[in-house]
C-alpha cells in the first residue's frame, strides 16, 4: 500500500473547536454549492434501498458533510433518518433547525468505534483517508460483522489534477463566506479579514490527496472480508471535474448479525 502516513491541522486536538468549526462548514458549503457529490446519489440511494435501512449514520459529519445538498437525492421521497455524527460535534449544527430527515448527535462519536445502539447504514465523505489502515480495516470488518451497510466517498486523491484544482477550494470558501447569510463576524473574520480557514483548507487539502487511499487500496482494505450475504463495490462516478472515489459495502440479506 503505497498510502502516506500524514496529518491534517484541523485533526489535531490542539486546533481550536471554532476555527474547526468553521474550517469543516467552509468545506461543506463549497461542496454543497458544486455538488460535488452528486455523481454518487445514485448509487448510494440503490445501496440504501438494497440493505433495507431506514436510518443513516454519517460519521465524520463536520459542520454536516454534503447532507444538504444530498439528502433528496438520497431518500427520493421516502422516509429517510440522517444523523450527523463526529468525534467533535459541531456546535452550530446542534443550536439550529436541521432540515426534515437530519438530526446532529450531540454525543462525540468516534468512527472507529461506532456503538452498538447507533444503528444504521454507515457513511463517510472525504474523512477516510484520515483513517490510517489498521483503523480503516477496522471500520471496514465492523460494519461487514454486523451487517451494517457502509459507504465510504472521497474527492481527493494522488493526482497532480486533483492537488492543482485543491488550489480554487480556499477562494471558493471564500466566496461562500461572503455570500453566507446570516452574516456571522466570526465567519468573515477568520475566512475574508485573517484568512486562516483558506489557509488550512489549502494545506488540509494537499494533505488530504496524499494520504487517499486508491483503489487498489480499498481492495487490499476489503480482503478477505467475503459472504454471500455481503457485496462490496469499488469504482469512480465523475459528473464533474473532480472524480469521487466509492467503497460500499452492502448486506444483501438482512438477519442477525454475527456476535462480535
Amino acid at each position: 500500500m503505497r498510502r502516506q502516513r500524514w496529518f491534517e491541522i484541523h485533526d489535531q486536538p490542539w486546533f481550536p473547536g471554532s476555527l474547526r468549526d468553521l474550517t469543516t462548514e467552509a468545506l461543506e458549503a463549497v461542496w454543497n454549492e458544486n455538488h460535488t457529490y452528486r455523481a454518487i446519489a445514485g448509487k448510494l440511494r440503490e445501496a440504501v434501498a438494497r440493505a433495507g435501512a431506514a436510518q443513516i449514520v454519517d460519521l465524520c459529519s463536520g459542520g454536516g458533510g454534503p447532507w444538504l445538498g444530498l439528502y433528496d437525492d438520497v431518500s427520493d421521497g421516502r422516509p429517510l433518518r440522517v444523523w450527523l455524527t463526529d468525534l467533535y460535534p459541531n456546535a452550530r449544527l446542534l443550536r439550529e433547525q436541521l432540515p426534515e430527515g437530519l438530526g446532529a448527535r450531540a454525543e462525540p462519536v468516534d468512527a472507529s468505534a461506532v456503538p452498538r445502539e447507533l444503528r444504521g447504514f454507515r457513511t463517510l465523505f472525504s474523512s477516510f483517508h484520515h483513517f490510517d489502515p489498521p483503523a480503516a480495516r477496522a471500520m471496514l470488518e465492523d460494519a461487514f460483522r454486523r451487517r451494517e451497510g457502509i459507504g465510504v466517498f472521497e474527492g481527493a486523491r494522488r493526482s497532480p489534477l486533483t492537488i492543482a484544482l485543491v488550489a480554487g477550494v480556499p477562494l471558493l470558501a471564500i466566496r461562500c463566506a461572503l455570500a453566507a447569510r446570516p452574516v456571522r463576524w466570526q465567519r468573515i473574520v477568520w475566512t475574508c479579514l485573517l484568512p486562516v480557514v483558506p489557509a488550512v483548507l489549502w494545506l488540509d487539502g494537499i494533505l488530504s490527496c496524499l494520504r487517499s487511499y486508491s483503489i487498489d487500496d480499498l481492495r487490499e482494505l476489503t480482503g478477505g472480508l467475503t459472504s454471500p450475504e455481503y457485496r462490496w463495490e469499488i469504482g469512480e462516478a465523475q459528473s464533474g471535474h473532480i472524480p469521487i472515489r466509492y467503497l460500499i459495502g452492502v448486506p444483501e440479506i438482512r438477519g442477525t448479525p454475527p456476535s462480535l
